[in-house]
């Protein structure tokens, strides 16, 4: 597709969403819709054959969750990136947030630091490696606000190795699709909220939070 026929398809599918997002941010999706589709090309970064459910799942879905963001909040970090959203989405719709994306694969890592750069993303980073090795750093140890997650399996042991990136109070961000089962919730972590993001891809956001120490 051209880059006009890209644009009228977001703005479309975003109207359709009952979304308001500014020019600049358009022109910002609509560039990154288009790196991935020639990055596509070359190795497999996420499915495209539907272009209007690519546009919704790939951005109408993380600029709704984008709303569940307190105002203030400061550090985001994306669990297995692969090809940027809904990262890189979250991103453009709060730009103020500090976005530390992670992603294992080298060649997928290459590709979100072109977007990074094609879309002069500020306070943005990638780190390739697994998350738990990740959590041998101290700096990332109970500092992140907000934790996105997407296409990675989780069940009970992941949530309490991820809730561990988390300050007391933040909140987990986690996109699911289809039938996919919630899985126990285990302390610190509490079940905050469950709300559809499109009806026709059956996707829904959960919401996760932290309990405050001592809560």
């Amino acid at each position: 597709m051209t880059m006009q026929e890209t644009r009228r398809r977001v703005e479309r599918r975003l109207r359709r969403a009952g979304l308001e997002v500014t020019s600049g941010a358009v022109d910002q999706l609509v560039e990154y819709l288009l790196l991935l589709e020639r990055w596509n090309a070359r190795m497999n970064l996420t499915a495209l054959d539907r272009p209007d459910d690519a546009v919704d799942r790939l951005l109408v879905e993380p600029i709704l969750a984008a709303r569940e963001i307190a105002p203030g909040t400061r550090a985001l970090i994306d669990i297995g990136s692969g090809g940027g959203s809904p990262a890189i989405p979250l991103k453009v719709a709060r730009p103020d947030l500090v976005l530390t994306m992670v992603e294992a694969k080298t060649r997928k890592s290459v590709f979100l630091r072109e977007v990074i750069r094609q879309l002069e993303l500020p306070a943005c980073q990638v780190e390739t490696v697994r998350f738990e090795q990740l959590l041998t750093r101290p700096p990332f140890l109970e500092a992140m606000d907000v934790l996105s997650i997407r296409a990675v399996r989780v069940e009970v042991p992941e949530l309490r190795t991820l809730q561990a990136f988390l300050k007391s109070g933040g909140q987990m961000l986690w996109f699911l699709s289809g039938n996919q089962p919630v899985p126990m919730v285990p302390p610190p972590l509490v079940f905050e909220s469950e709300q559809p993001l499109i009806e026709a891809l059956r996707s829904r956001l959960v919401v996760l939070r932290k309990q405050d120490v001592g809560s």
